[in-house]
C-alpha cells in the first residue's frame, strides 16, 4: 500500500516550532513557573440537544481527510474509516474493495449538506484515476456516499456542475448509497493531532474514545494540518501563546 508522501500536511510554522521548544521544558520545569498538568478524569461526552445528521465522503488519504472537514462550523464530530466495498470488517492492511472513507456529524442548522459538498469538491482532484497525488490505488477513489434520495439528488447536480468546470477531463468521482461505514482503527483517527503531542497536552491528553467523539480534537486535527481557514488558525495560535503565557495547559474551546 502506497503511503502518504507529499499528501502529509507540512509541520506547522514557526510559530509552532516555539511550542515544541517550550513542551521540552515543561518536563524539567518546577510547580511554581512550568505547565501545570491537571488530572484529566474520563467523562462521557453530554448529549447533544439538537439532531445531528452525517455524511460519508471519500477523497484520498483518510488522515487528510478528516483534517478537511474538522474545522468548519457546524461539524460535531469526525471519525475516518472504510466503506463502498463488499469486505465484511476491514482493517487497515486488509481494505478489501473498500475506500478510505471520513464520516461527518454536522448539525443541519449550521452547515448544510451542499455546503458540504462544495468543501468535498475543493479539496481533491476529483479527475484523478485510481489515486489521489501519490497515493494510487482502489482505496483512493473519489466516492460521495448518499443517504436517500435528497442527498442523492444534490450529490448528482453538484458532479454535473463540477463537470461542467472543464470538458476536457471525465470527473471519476462516483456517488452511490451507502450500506456500511466501518469505523478505522484507533491509531488512524485524529492522525494529524496525535502527530503533535503538545497539542494533545493542551486539550488534556484525552482518552482514546472521548478524544474520537470529541469536537475540539476535530478542530484541532484540522489545526495541527493547517487546514483550518486563516482567521481560525490565527485564533487557534492566539489562545495557544495566552495558555503559555499563564502556565495553564487545557485548551477548553475554539
Amino acid at each position: 500500500m502506497t503511503r502518504r508522501g507529499s499528501l502529509l500536511p507540512v509541520f506547522l510554522s514557526h510559530h509552532f516550532s516555539l511550542l515544541l521548544l517550550i513542551v521540552a521544558g515543561v518536563l524539567i520545569a518546577s510547580p511554581a513557573t512550568g505547565i501545570r498538568l491537571p488530572d484529566r478524569k474520563s467523562e462521557p461526552p453530554p448529549a447533544p440537544s439538537y439532531s445531528l445528521k452525517t455524511a460519508v465522503f471519500a477523497l484520498g488519504s483518510f488522515w487528510r481527510s478528516e483534517a478537511v472537514f474538522g474545522c468548519l462550523n457546524g461539524v460535531v464530530r469526525t471519525t475516518v474509516g472504510y466503506s463502498g466495498g463488499s469486505k465484511p470488517n476491514p482493517e487497515y492492511r486488509s481494505l478489501g474493495d473498500h475506500a478510505e472513507s471520513v464520516q461527518i456529524e454536522y448539525d443541519p442548522k449550521v452547515i448544510s449538506y451542499r455546503q458540504l459538498l462544495e468543501v468535498f469538491w475543493s479539496s481533491h482532484d476529483s479527475r484523478q484515476v485510481f489515486g489521489q497525488g501519490p497515493d494510487v490505488g482502489n482505496q483512493y477513489r473519489s466516492i460521495i456516499f448518499t443517504n436517500g434520495t435528497s442527498e442523492s439528488r444534490l450529490a448528482s447536480i453538484s458532479k454535473e456542475r463540477e463537470q461542467a468546470k472543464s470538458k476536457s477531463s471525465i470527473v471519476t468521482t462516483q456517488i452511490q448509497p451507502l450500506e456500511t461505514f466501518y469505523p478505522a482503527e484507533p491509531e488512524h483517527q485524529k492522525f494529524e493531532l496525535k502527530r503533535r503531542p503538545f497539542l494533545q497536552h493542551l486539550i488534556g491528553n484525552l482518552p482514546e474514545e472521548e478524544l474520537q467523539r470529541s469536537t475540539l480534537a476535530a478542530r484541532m486535527n484540522s489545526y495541527a494540518a493547517e487546514l483550518c481557514p486563516p482567521r481560525i488558525q490565527r485564533q487557534i495560535d492566539a489562545k495557544i501563546n495566552d495558555i503559555i503565557r499563564k502556565g495553564w495547559p487545557v485548551l477548553r474551546d475554539i
